[in-house]
């Protein structure tokens, strides 16, 4: 027991980003150390640990223990570096898969970045062009994560392992802050968990790549978004 209290979580970051998301990026720390989460790491948090690549990972809303979830929308954050490429492209891709299985008010759905430096702009063209070929619209404003989301929505998807690190980091700053939720950081998960055509860990970002980079991202995000909303529809019963 007393190793397990000692026990600190440390998350790499990388050392090399692109300068334009590198040098505003507000959470992107040399290290990462979790102390607030120390003796939860192995029982309330083993979503911590290393995660199976395929392993689909269904989650009940919070909100059900509060509300009826039949009248209460089930919230899905997702979440990139600068919300303008990967996240904007999860938040259409998964509205558009909603608005087909007529579940428009079942659902909020929404994203954000890490970072601010693109705060106020409009999705990349590239990516509501790649989009916009698979009859996707791609309309969200980039926007930083904040703390209300925490409390605001069910599931917070991030698209790599940088994206996760830094929403802890966030998260152990602001919790010391204001309330949040005791599973706030249940709450993350990575988004490519949920594939099942596809066999990569995480989004890539393919802000410095070309066309292809962006139709990889949409081909990934469609497997993920499909058996994501299986599996909220199955454990919610909605």
């Amino acid at each position: 027991m007393r190793s397990l209290l000692n026990t600190t979580l440390t998350i790499p970051t990388h050392s090399k980003l692109p300068k334009c998301h590198h040098t505003h990026n507000a959470y992107a720390f040399p290290s990462l150390k979790l102390p607030f989460l120390n003796f939860l790491v192995p029982s309330k948090y083993p979503f911590l640990q290393k995660q199976s690549k395929k392993r689909v990972v269904i989650i009940k809303s919070s909100m059900e223990s509060k509300t009826d979830a039949s009248t209460k929308p089930f919230s899905v954050l997702f979440v990139c570096l600068g919300n303008i490429c990967r996240s904007p492209a999860a938040e259409g891709v998964f509205t558009d898969l909603v608005k087909k299985k007529g579940l428009d008010s079942k659902f909020k759905i929404d994203s954000a970045g890490t970072i601010n430096y693109h705060e106020g702009n409009e999705a990349d063209p590239r990516m509501r062009t790649a989009a916009r070929k698979r009859g996707i619209a791609i309309t969200s404003i980039s926007r930083p994560i904040k703390p209300s989301d925490f409390r605001d929505f069910d599931l917070i998807l991030v698209m790599d392992e940088q994206n996760k690190a830094d929403v802890f980091k966030a998260l152990e700053k602001w919790i010391h802050k204001e309330p949040l939720p005791a599973d706030a950081a249940e709450k993350v998960r990575l988004m490519c968990s949920y594939c099942k055509k596809h066999e990569e860990t995480e989004v890539p970002d393919p802000y410095y790549g070309g066309a292809k980079g962006f139709e990889k991202v949409l081909d990934l995000l469609e497997d993920a978004c499909e058996s994501l909303l299986e599996s909220i529809v199955a454990e919610n019963k909605i």
